[in-house]
């Protein structure tokens, strides 16, 4: 409707032109051109309608082309992983400190006011390292070899806190494309029963169920490469805080070697 309601608009214009430039002239238009004109013009239309459909929309069309079987799978597939990555990311980011400044902040309350002060800039600070700082501190009075021992084992806790429910990001990665797969499988042997109930080999007969077929493995790959990139950024952001953690625990024992061996003195 709205493409006719445009194409006549545009013809009327042109038409009021012609009879304003020459009414004599007008009378001799014949009818079958300004039909063909009319035609041309809806034509266009339509051209710039489907060059002007979004990316978001066709892939949209295509997901229900799919079917809801294997496409709502994978769709579950990927909403669970950006749930799990999303809360993850969010996680790490509050887990992450300036160890630098922790440690020197740390070192000044340690020297100054004793292991109370440093555990109290401890309590104060989150993420993973001021923890192990904390626990680290707690066992100074008995000895370094507790202390150090502390640190290790609150290091394991700690890793494991950062490293929940990762792996189940990486099980959607793998999950998602495999049933792509299994959809396409699928769809193939529905193709070929059909080709064996109507005997003939007709490709307009299979060509869309082979279409619908390997639309699942399309998204179950789009799924897949959508967490990879998710879980490559976890995985890298762990290690980061991970690696801070240990160069924060040699730099505590030091402290506290210094801290005992002028205690001494």
């Amino acid at each position: 409707m709205k493409r006719l309601f445009s194409t006549l608009v545009i013809a009327s214009i042109m038409l009021f032109g012609a009879a304003q430039v020459n009414a004599t002239n007008f009378a001799n238009v014949n009818p079958d051109n300004i039909v063909n004109f009319i035609q041309d013009e809806e034509a266009a239309l339509e051209m710039e309608e489907e060059e002007s459909v979004g990316f978001h929309q066709e892939l949209k069309r295509r997901f229900i082309e799919g079917g809801p079987g294997f496409m709502g799978i994978v769709l579950l597939c990927l909403i669970l992983g950006l749930a799990i990555a999303i809360e993850r990311i969010i996680f790490l980011n509050l887990s992450t400190t300036n160890t630098r400044k922790l440690a020197q902040d740390v070192e000044d309350a340690l020297n100054s006011g004793g292991i109370e002060a440093a555990k109290d800039v401890c309590r104060n600070t989150r993420g993973p390292v001021a923890s192990i700082y904390y626990q680290g501190l707690d066992r100074a009075d008995e000895s370094i070899e507790a202390a150090e021992k502390a640190v290790v084992a609150y290091g394991g806790v700690q890793m494991g806190q950062l490293e929940k429910n990762v792996s189940w990001v990486s099980l959607f990665i793998a999950l998602a494309p495999m049933l792509g797969f299994m959809g396409t499988v699928i769809g193939m042997i529905q193709a070929f029963d059909r080709i064996e109930a109507a005997g003939d080999m007709q490709p307009s007969l299979v060509a869309g169920g082979i279409k619908v077929a390997l639309l699942t493995t399309v998204f179950g790959l789009i799924v897949a490469i959508i967490l990879q990139i998710f879980y490559n950024y976890i995985i890298a952001k762990i290690d980061s805080i991970v690696n801070d953690m240990e160069d924060a625990s040699i730099l505590l024992i030091d402290m506290l070697v210094d801290y005992k061996n002028r205690k001494r003195i």
